[in-house]
């Protein structure tokens, strides 16, 4: 019964919303698929992860004035040069760092007594952890320590030594390092969703905070790196020579902000983020090239007249949520007028190789409080939201049936994942600025050495940079026909949730279940997306009579709904 009540209201909404069925969307695809071609998300990925980047080094600095360079080439403006007439413009942002920047060099790891080095630079770019100091010319000669259970590291004599723990070196650092002397640490603690006894050169990379009262230095194994030192250990003591070159220097803090102005309303805007430091690949030079062509495709269709954006596209690249947050919060005048921020993070992976899949992070929704069914977390992780936590918006739905159209055209998975945070969207949502997240996970290469140029595929990249470009467009230019037509996607996605919340919540019931914790849930979820059908009305331009009382219809319809699924519960 619950089945043919659903099926008839998604018929009637056919009827309901028949002034809304303009393909603003589907026409924007058709223009970007033939154009978007992923060469360029492709040429810049592969230059960017030839670097160790964090911010302020060479590698990051470099990626910084190519993307300005690509980003001339395509017609935008340096800022301070710009016109009023330009509506193409880009700025480098430089602050000084509070910190010294940082990067690897060279370094090698040897047991003394065997031919070959135990893990090299060259081919393990992650051995060395982050902010490490160079060790004196010709490395350093010293006993190993394996210190098995940390709580007992008082009772070693560390001084002058080096300590090997298969955990983090956070742990230990204070009382190896600043009270007892210990040169440096060595550390394996590889997360089992990186298959280290499959990958088992893989190493994924390990920081210390910027070093102001000691000079060590860390070192981080490789599963097989681990099991020969252990096998070493094994037979009595163990001396290392450990040779690190790296550079700390001082620098500055750089972010490239381009900007493709809105010809209607200038200050709204939307906001693409791609964050430029991490040594890997598909974390994140994938975002960085993907966002690169994006920001190039607009510009070109800008200058050749084929599209106008009423409102302005903002793309960001910079140092993770430290410059996303910048951009939010320095200039509260210009945050009033952000209405969405998309972070691309991880967008090019090529999953047959990487495993996982493509995943939408949504804002916050009732799935981080209750995850059941067909949502899940990923391995990453999140805590249990609380309702007062939720962030009801239309762009969730929006941006999920966007990529499913793209998943169809293209064959290409796309699945969503409940909140999770610790990337450039958790500052949009800080600010109470409706934000999500492009990505990928499980990725068995995720922060490790081997996410290489090998395990990225330009199609993806191309997938993701056309379903971001043509959602972009759409809000950029939405209108009160679009409010209609957002109204019936959210009407849509909200009966279809919770019908299949009521389905699990009545077989929970059978099972035994309190059934007013399911009641509670349904409850979560009207509120949601009764809150959510009005945020459609931020986007109305004035040109609708009917909307108000569209939203009303859509929102008692719910109520009305979610009513009768509680009688029926049980």
């Amino acid at each position: 019964m619950a089945h043919k009540t659903l099926t008839c209201f998604l018929l009637f909404l056919g009827l309901t919303f028949c002034l809304a069925q303009q393909k603003t969307t589907d026409e924007y695809f058709d223009q970007i698929r033939p154009i978007f071609t992923g060469d360029l998300a492709f040429e810049t990925t592969s230059f960017v992860e030839k670097y160790w980047r964090v911010a302020g080094n060479t590698g990051f600095n470099k990626t910084i004035y190519r993307i300005a360079e690509q980003l001339e080439a395509a017609g935008y403006v340096l800022e301070k040069n710009s016109t009023g007439t330009d509506r193409l413009t880009y700025r480098i942002e430089k602050r000084p760092m509070k910190h010294p920047t940082w990067e690897p060099v060279d370094a090698t790891l040897t047991i003394v007594g065997q031919d070959s080095a135990l893990l090299q630079q060259r081919t393990n770019r992650n051995m060395v952890y982050l902010n490490s100091v160079s060790t004196p010319d010709g490395g350093v000669t010293a006993e190993l320590i394996h210190v098995e259970n940390p709580k007992s590291i008082s009772t070693y004599d560390l001084k002058g030594k080096i300590v090997f723990t298969e955990d983090s070196a956070h742990k230990i650092f204070k009382e190896a390092i600043i009270d007892q002397g210990a040169l440096g640490i060595i550390t394996y603690n590889n997360p089992a969703y990186l298959q280290p006894e499959k990958n088992t050169s893989s190493i994924q990379f390990r920081s210390f905070r910027h070093q102001e009262k000691s000079n060590a230095w860390g070192i981080a194994l490789s599963f097989a790196a681990k099991e020969k030192l252990k096998a070493a250990l094994a037979n009595g003591k163990v001396q290392l020579n450990v040779n690190i070159q790296t550079k700390i220097y001082p620098s500055e803090e750089l972010t490239i902000v381009a900007d493709v102005i809105g010809s209607e309303r200038p200050k709204e805007r939307l906001v693409c983020s791609a964050h430029i430091q991490e040594p890997g690949a598909n974390d994140n030079a994938t975002g960085v090239g993907t966002q690169l062509e994006m920001a190039v495709l607009t510009a070109s269709l800008i200058t050749n007249n084929e599209i106008d954006l009423a409102r302005t596209l903002t793309f960001l690249w910079g140092d993770e949520i430290v410059s996303t947050h910048r951009y939010i919060t320095e200039d509260k005048k210009r945050a009033e007028d952000i209405k969405w921020g998309i972070s691309l993070d991880m967008v090019g992976e090529n999953t047959a190789i990487t495993g996982g899949s493509f995943l939408i992070e949504k804002m916050p929704d009732p799935s981080a409080i209750w995850t059941r069914g067909k949502d899940k977390h990923s391995e990453w992780g999140g805590r249990v939201l609380k309702l007062e936590e939720m962030k009801p918006h239309y762009l969730n739905d929006f941006i999920i049936r966007n990529f499913k159209k793209q998943g169809a055209f293209a064959d290409w998975e796309v699945n969503t994942n409940p909140f999770e945070g610790g990337s450039d969207h958790t500052p949009f949502l800080n600010a109470d600025i409706p934000g999500l997240l492009l990505w990928h996970f499980t990725d068995q290469f995720y922060h490790t050495d081997n996410d290489r140029i090998d395990k990225v595929s330009q199609g993806t990249m191309k997938n993701v940079g056309i379903g971001a470009l043509a959602s972009a467009f759409t809000l950029l230019n939405a209108d009160s026909n679009t409010a209609l037509e957002l109204l019936e996607t959210i009407t849509q996605a909200a009966w279809l949730r919770l019908e299949d919340e009521f389905q699990i919540g009545r077989k929970n019931v059978e099972n035994g279940s309190n059934k007013a914790d399911e009641i509670k849930i349904l409850k979560a979820w009207e509120d949601w997306y009764v809150k959510t059908m009005q945020t459609v009305s931020d986007i109305d331009t004035g040109g609708s009579t009917n909307l108000a009382s569209e939203i009303e219809q859509a929102q008692s319809n719910l109520k009305a709904l979610v009513q009768r699924q509680i009688k029926n519960l049980d």
